[in-house]
């Protein structure tokens, strides 16, 4: 079907000059390519009504005015149950966004096995502008994952860092998962104290490029890949191959709806065959605690 967006020429990023239907005419585009990274995974959902600079609000559960053929999931949470919409299809996409939703965050796990994720995300958070460290942060991951066996794959965030993930094939759960992951980032900041660090508080951080694992837990969402963010210019986080890291022009905002399908035009999605590339945390968990 056709979605028909209401006030579609309601402007929402007012810097760049686009609207809520050039917003909803990308992630129509899109779809084809984003579609496969939201599979399955409960969405929340952060929506502007009134564009980037007006209210917003985070959205987990399904409103009772959604449609029945949104897909949707129940799981639990804390206190009991909640909702979530799926976005299996670019109908549900489009209709999400006539709901004045910019940014899509999803699980990292998938609601057939919502304790078991297939990702593992080091979030490289840096403290200031300085993203020549976060470039030397993501290789830095890369090399002590590679030297554990396992593949990485990386992503600009359209915020102001890069996202580094490893895709997992399920075998363990999200305690496994963070706790493995805490040990990579403490391992990485105990060798570059002055650069890094795993400090949660921002004050202890004394402007130390962050290493954020706390995404790997049950029910905690990441950007999701080829999501806009609500930012000037409406950058989108964007999935790179590796070799891109040396880009002068690189930044973590350097890709938007005005130059993501010139892009896509020139080269595939890097993350195109992510899924073969599932893999198990055992051996390399092992491999850690020896090393």
């Amino acid at each position: 079907m056709r979605i028909q967006i209401d006030n579609a020429d309601k402007t929402f990023f007012p810097e760049a000059g686009y609207s809520k239907g050039d917003l909803a005419d990308y992630y129509r585009r899109i779809a084809p390519t984003m579609l496969p990274h939201l599979e399955d995974r409960p969405l929340t959902l952060h929506r502007f009504p009134d564009g980037i600079d007006g209210v917003n609000f985070i959205q987990k559960s399904v409103a009772d005015h959604y449609p029945d053929w949104i897909e949707r999931v129940t799981v639990d949470k804390e206190d009991g149950r909640i909702t979530h919409a799926l976005a299996n299809d670019a109908d549900a996409l489009v209709w999400l966004v006539d709901q004045a939703a910019i940014a899509f965050h999803v699980w990292l796990s998938r609601h057939d096995r919502p304790h078991h994720p297939d990702r593992l995300i080091f979030d490289l958070d840096p403290a200031d502008d300085d993203f020549a460290l976060v470039v030397d942060a993501a290789r830095a991951v890369r090399e002590r994952l590679a030297a554990l066996d396992l593949s990485a794959f990386v992503m600009t965030t359209g915020s102001s860092g890069l996202h580094v993930v490893v895709p997992l094939d399920r075998s363990a759960d999200f305690d496994a998962v963070r706790d493995f992951a805490e040990r990579v980032a403490e391992r990485l900041a105990d060798a570059r104290p002055d650069d890094f660090t795993t400090a949660h508080r921002k004050a202890k951080r004394g402007g130390r490029l962050y290493l954020d694992i706390r995404r790997n837990a049950y029910a905690q969402t990441g950007i999701a890949p080829y999501s806009v963010r609500a930012k000037p210019g409406a950058p989108i986080a964007t999935p790179l191959a590796w070799d891109e890291l040396g880009d002068a022009k690189l930044g973590p905002r350097r890709f938007h709806i005005g130059n993501i399908f010139r892009r896509l035009a020139q080269r595939d999605c890097p993350w195109a065959d992510i899924d073969r590339h599932r893999q198990s945390l055992a051996r390399a968990a092992d491999r850690l605690e020896r090393a």
